[in-house]
């Protein structure tokens, strides 16, 4: 029997979300799963690429390793990408792009060193078949990653395409939106599960809801949006339409969801409407405006995960210093019983908000680093 080749992948999450995209990788099939910062590396065939892009909820990114070794320069680093059958990877009619990263590299310009990359690929390319692939640095059909440390070069291809926090469902979005990962990552942290009453009382254009309802029906996040893995030579369509298939497969119906969102502006739940309207999933959820402080909570018992505004402008600081107390004496007052998770990147959140927070998670927001505090309500205060 032929066995099947392992391949080394490694798959990019917003930081502080490591252990749990190590744990899903692990119920998708994955081997040899080694969390590090940033993300997770980890061992399958080729095709295990495909269920990961298409189930993962916390991943940003699905790389495939070519390969890698040591340098002393951009020399070397051209030289060792050239050094791979490029051509047995994609098609020299694809457009690609480079985008290197690096950590404590002693070379003196990254740009220089995507220049070195770029011209190995198109060197190898010309050398094969007397033709060379075009670049296209905004919506190319294959991107390679080069990661660079202070001795070792190493290069990945990308097989999801656009970052996977992109499921293709954002018609409308807020302000400042949260990236679908991070709100999927933020729900696991919860422990929510589907039927447990799920409450966003600030949810703008409705991230975090739209996530929960994904996950209540049981619908892969990458259902509505493709994928890069089509541009490589080792896309198998049979296999990957066996894949989607099978995913279709455990889709539930669209039902009313104990998934509740509410915001104080108009606007926002407009976005929201349309963003769950467009994917034919408004039925499941209840969206409401209204002033959260003014409310109560929609049901007896339940989680709440919100993002709410952290004040990182200048002239929010002294709005949301009154804001958090009057939350903190809402939550108090109308949801004992309930379980709340706000995400801030202020860390005096608890002294502003008066309540006692039963934990602090670090994440990061982008490059912004968070906290997200949980508060357990019980009748009464829960302050010591």
């Amino acid at each position: 029997m032929k066995q099947t080749a392992m391949e080394r992948f490694f798959a990019s999450c917003p930081r502080g979300l490591e252990t749990l995209l190590a744990d899903e990788l692990r119920g998708l099939g994955a081997a040899q799963v080694e969390p590090v910062q940033g993300g997770v590396g980890f061992a399958g065939p080729f095709d295990l690429c495909y269920r990961v892009n298409l189930h993962s909820r916390l991943a940003s990114r699905v790389l495939l390793r070519v390969g890698g070794g040591g340098y002393q320069d951009e020399e070397d680093i051209y030289q060792g990408t050239r050094s791979f059958d490029w051509p047995a990877m994609f098609d020299v009619s694809q457009t690609f792009m480079i985008r290197v990263t690096a950590s404590r590299s002693p070379l003196r310009s990254l740009e220089f060193v995507t220049l070195r990359i770029k011209d190995a690929v198109c060197d190898r390319f010309r050398e094969a078949t007397g033709e060379r692939p075009d670049v296209d640095t905004r919506e190319p059909a294959v991107r390679i990653h080069a990661w660079i440390t202070e001795d070792s070069c190493t290069l990945y291809l990308d097989t999801s395409g656009a970052s996977l926090y992109k499921r293709g469902l954002r018609r409308q979005a807020g302000v400042a939106p949260l990236n679908e990962n991070l709100a999927a990552g933020m729900l696991r942290l919860a422990g929510w599960q589907p039927g447990i009453p799920l409450f966003d009382p600030m949810c703008g254009s409705g991230t975090i809801l739209m996530e929960a309802t994904l996950m209540a029906l049981d619908i892969a996040p990458g259902s509505f949006r493709e994928f890069g893995f089509r541009h490589l030579r080792q896309f198998d369509e049979s296999v990957w339409q066996a894949v989607r298939e099978a995913a279709a497969a455990r889709q539930l119906p669209v039902t009313p969801q104990p998934i509740y969102g509410r915001d104080l502006f108009g606007r926002s739940l407009r976005d929201a409407e349309v963003n769950f309207d467009s994917a034919g999933l408004l039925p499941a959820i209840s969206l409401i405006q209204g002033n959260v402080l003014e409310s109560p909570a929609p049901a007896d018992t339940g989680i709440i995960v919100t993002n709410p505004p952290y004040g990182v402008r200048i002239g929010e600081q002294a709005e949301l210093a009154a804001f958090y107390p009057s939350l903190g004496n809402w939550l108090k007052r109308q949801c004992a019983g309930w379980t709340a998770y706000i995400l801030s990147a202020d860390m005096n959140l608890p002294k502003l908000i008066r309540l006692h927070a039963s934990k602090r998670t670090p994440l990061f927001n982008g490059a912004l680093e968070c906290r997200l505090f949980e508060y357990r309500m019980v009748s009464g205060s829960a302050r010591k």
